[in-house]
């Protein structure tokens, strides 16, 4: 039964005039968290690594359990560096590949001390924009050797990958489902899977249902990312605005699939300006 339903914390900061009519700049990571907390049925939030994350990660997880919610998992973020702009792990820059991978591995400890098991990857940065920029072969082999090392650095926490097309990058190397299993099967580490995301399946040209029964089959489903869009980017659009009927058979095929993780919401209800809450 999917009984626990998280989201996106960023989504919070929307229509910020509605919840603190006197703030200046931007709502903190716990006037967020607060916000969130209002939301009926919520049970659990996602947050963003190292952005969500600037102190004690315990302490942090302290203070948001005190909200009656609970941390589903992080999410790597690869910003802090601007050299990630031209790759994390398949930066071509072999400190700066290092430095993303470790930054990776300090990220799978914070969520193991904040209680959490899940840390979902998007290595969105990976990628290229023209033809004869790259060694194809050399930068697989980085990035399955990344994505080696950070999955074997705690074998009791799930390492999930979030694929998608492109953005930023024209073309990313991990762009759709098949790709990401390719690649799955050659870290050949149990506790890796795939984290589908509504928006990001479409816009790759899939049948969300059908990958996420591919991928339960070849490897695991890890996270279920629920937003729409008209399938030519990733719009963040409200569950079911467009594409109801696929949502729909998504939630019946991993139910049958025996997917018992959180129904992750991870809409851009700040595009519009639309309250988050409601």
């Amino acid at each position: 039964m999917l009984s626990r339903f998280a989201t996106r914390l960023n989504s919070f900061a929307s229509a910020p005039h509605l919840q603190w009519p006197d703030l200046v700049g931007k709502p903190t990571m716990m006037q967020m968290a607060e916000r969130a907390a209002t939301v009926s049925g919520l049970t659990d939030l996602d947050l963003n690594f190292p952005d969500h994350v600037s102190g004690e990660p315990a302490s942090i997880a302290r203070r948001i359990g005190d909200l009656g919610l609970s941390i589903n998992g992080l999410a790597m973020r690869y910003y802090t560096n601007p050299a990630f702009k031209r790759g994390a792990f398949t930066n071509p820059d072999p400190a700066v590949r290092r430095e993303a991978i470790d930054l990776t591995k300090r990220g799978i400890d914070a969520a193991r001390a904040m209680g959490a098991d899940l840390m979902t990857i998007w290595l969105g940065q990976d990628g290229f924009d023209y033809n004869f920029q790259l060694d194809y072969g050399q930068v697989w082999d980085w990035e399955i050797a990344g994505i080696r090392e950070v999955t074997a650095h705690d074998p009791a926490c799930r390492i999930s990958i979030e694929y998608k097309p492109d953005e930023p990058r024209a073309q990313s190397l991990l762009r759709d489902a098949a790709t990401t299993l390719l690649a799955i099967g050659e870290v050949g580490l149990p506790n890796l899977g795939v984290t589908i995301d509504f928006a990001h399946a479409l816009y790759a040209g899939e049948q969300p249902a059908l990958v996420a029964h591919l991928i339960h089959r070849r490897s695991r489903l890890l996270g279920v990312h629920l937003n729409d869009g008209y399938a030519k980017r990733d719009d963040g659009l409200m569950v079911g605005a467009v594409h109801l009927r696929s949502t729909l058979e998504l939630l019946h095929q991993i139910r049958r699939d025996g997917f018992d993780g959180a129904l992750y919401f991870d809409t851009f209800p700040d595009t519009s300006g639309l309250d988050p809450i409601a």
